[in-house]
């Protein structure tokens, strides 16, 4: 695996309760970057503001990994994500050819279905990435309607052994140009190219209730979306996108 050297340990269990709270748990405890977790079976995984999240044993690809992007600043942390999104789209592409695409901040869609979440959580200067990308999940097993597989997608190959490293790489490379100059062009571009919500209508419901409505524009350094709306510009860092049309 072209990895540069950042996987240094590959873990896969049967079953955990979430693969984010064990990372979290060992960044506590000093852990270095490097770790990757896979679990066969999440038994209280867990999606964005606190959500649950499940799927059947072995059906998902589901992991967690530990970093400690120190050389980036807080303000550009926002991208940890929006990369990781990046990197798990472009190996879906590769190794299936499905017709992935990104919905700002966390969701890897096909169409409007999603097919993917990722949730990146901090401790400390450290930052766990969790991904669950449902694979040969049944209709019938997807966790919510307007959610899909790669086998309901058609994939031309559900094999998770390959989908791992595949991500992996595409997450290394990434994540180390990244962390050495967060500010470079490249991210940026990189996304906008795989995003399904710039240019859309969408309506943004915010913590604490409050919704906007207006049309993506672009990302901003920090891995904002920004809205332009009746009042004028606004980004939005946090909060869940709804794709009006």
């Amino acid at each position: 695996m072209a990895d540069g050297g950042l996987w240094r340990d590959i873990t896969v269990v049967p079953q955990t309760g979430s693969t984010n709270a064990d990372l979290l748990e060992a960044a506590r405890a000093g852990a270095a970057e490097g770790l990757v977790l896979v679990a066969e079976e999440q038994t209280a995984g867990r999606g964005r503001l606190g959500r649950g999240w499940s799927a059947p044993p072995r059906a998902g690809l589901t992991f967690s990994v530990l970093l400690r992007p120190t050389e980036v600043p807080p303000a550009r942390l926002g991208w940890l994500p929006l990369l990781t999104g990046v990197a798990v789209a472009t190996a879906v592409r590769e190794e299936t050819g499905v017709p992935a695409s990104l919905k700002w901040p966390n969701d890897v869609l096909v169409g409007e279905r999603k097919l993917a979440g990722i949730l990146a959580e901090a401790q400390g200067g450290a930052v766990v990435a969790g991904v669950g990308l449902n694979v040969t999940l049944s209709q019938a097993e997807l966790p919510v309607p307007a959610a899909t597989s790669l086998l309901i997608e058609g994939a031309a190959s559900t094999d998770r052994a390959a989908l791992l490293p595949a991500i992996l790489t595409e997450l290394a490379r990434r994540y180390q140009a990244w962390r050495a100059d967060p500010d470079a062009p490249g991210l940026r571009v990189d996304y906008l190219r795989w995003s399904a919500t710039v240019g859309r209508e969408v309506r943004a419901e915010l913590p604490g209730g409050a919704i906007l409505t207006g049309t993506a524009e672009d990302v901003d350094d920090a891995g904002r979306l920004v809205l332009r709306t009746p009042g004028g510009q606004v980004p939005v860092g946090a909060g869940d996108v709804v794709h009006v049309r």
